[in-house]
């Protein structure tokens, strides 16, 4: 069984983080409603269950987001990082009808689209002198299987071998495997092998079965999400994992997801990234959903580091939670923001506001704004380079007459 590399598993991270955030802690001042944390995180234990309930009920969030953040420290001392990357999804039409999803068409709806091998790769070709990355997910189109995602990616790396394929959700990977009478394992190494890279994380929503069978009914169950991943590293691959939350979950709820993401890469070390992002809604999708606030966000990013010491990296996906709030999150926990991403669909419809023109002067100076220093990243979190910004052109002012 192929193993993920020791750099897939450490992304980037100091080899001693553990050890210095536990000597971090220790000269801090804490509350003591916080003392049942401090003291298992400075004795080296690791939190559970009634410790993220804890932290989701704690009173002082700017001392939960100081503890988060040394714990990002720790591992990654000031750096945070972005990437440059472009989102093509390749088709809105989908078997499916999730009911948070702004993004979904079928067949027969006017504005529903599937684009050809051609299609995709010359979508491509606009951006791929300026981006490292292609991040492709889409509906379960009916008439596709594994050979339509085949065509794709071998036809984008032999056009743009230098551009990373991070490609289809965990029940994209279902669908195609059901389409062409495969099991998992076959599909997701004919992918490997067509050009596919890594899996991003998109999909896992809440990892309880009645909660998915409310707004994701028809979905991969938790356990198959997990074991798609599962399947991944074993594969000797690498992926992301996310969690939407706002909807109709408890906190409770939200914390086991979080455990049960954990206990996957203890056993895999092939998750490089978390990725929280709160539901976004509008009048016609979820009308019960709880949404979250913007500390909400904030409190779950901060969780989530502490919760999650085997995962790495913790994203503040500016795409979902905006530039703002995700500036703010860089003091909280989360070490990534995502990349400079040319377009984007999925969360646009949605009903994101976040900008597409951002570059990667833009990312480096939001992320000095946070008070770290800019690192643009590789796809898979095995190539760092401190980002500087080129001087910007003088300004030619207009010649004045004397008096």
């Amino acid at each position: 069984m192929a193993a993920v590399r020791a750099e897939h598993r450490a992304a980037g991270a100091d080899h001693d983080w553990h050890e210095r955030f536990i000597a971090s802690i220790r000269t801090e001042s804490w509350s003591e409603a916080l003392t049942p944390v401090i003291e298992r995180l400075s004795s080296g234990g690791r939190l559970e269950l009634e410790d993220g309930l804890l932290l989701y009920h704690h009173p002082d969030l700017p001392e939960l987001g100081r503890l988060a953040h040394l714990a990002k420290e720790a591992r990654f001392d000031r750096r945070a990082f972005f990437n440059h990357n472009v989102h093509i999804n390749p088709t809105n039409v989908c078997a499916l009808a999730c009911r948070f999803c702004a993004f979904r068409r079928s067949k027969r709806q006017d504005d529903a689209y599937a684009f050809s091998t051609e299609a995709y790769v010359e979508d491509l070709g606009r951006y791929a002198d300026h981006v490292t990355e292609v991040h492709s997910v889409g509906g379960l189109h009916p008439d596709w299987d594994v050979s339509t995602y085949e065509a794709m990616f071998s036809a984008a790396k032999a056009a743009y071998p230098h551009v990373s394929i991070k490609a289809l959700t965990a029940v994209e990977v279902k669908h195609l495997a059901q389409q062409s009478n495969l099991t998992v394992r076959e599909t997701l190494k004919r992918l490997f092998d067509a050009g596919l890279d890594q899996l991003p994380g998109g999909g896992a929503e809440i990892l309880d079965d009645e909660v998915r069978a409310i707004i994701c009914n028809g979905k991969e169950s938790s356990q198959e999400y997990l074991d798609i991943h599962a399947t991944v590293h074993e594969l000797g691959h690498v992926s992301n994992c996310t969690m939407l939350f706002g909807t109709v979950e408890s906190l409770e709820q939200r914390v086991v997801h979080m455990l049960r993401l954990r206990e996957v890469a203890d056993a895999t070390g092939g998750f490089q990234c978390f990725v929280p992002y709160p539901f976004l809604p509008d009048d016609t999708r979820l009308p019960e959903a709880q949404l979250a606030t913007g500390a909400e966000v904030l409190r779950t990013i901060a969780v989530s580091r502490l919760m999650l010491d085997s995962i790495p990296h913790i994203k503040a996906y500016r795409m979902n939670v905006g530039d703002g709030l995700g500036e703010l999150a860089l003091r909280f926990g989360a070490d990534d923001i995502d990349g400079t991403v040319h377009k984007e669909s999925i969360m646009h419809l949605a009903g994101s506001t976040a900008p597409l023109d951002a570059d990667r002067r833009r990312m480096a100076r939001l992320i000095q704004d946070a008070g770290a220093e800019p690192y643009e990243r590789n796809s898979d979190y095995t190539s760092f380079t401190r980002y500087v910004a080129p001087p910007m052109p003088k300004r030619r002012g207009l010649t004045m007459a004397s008096e």
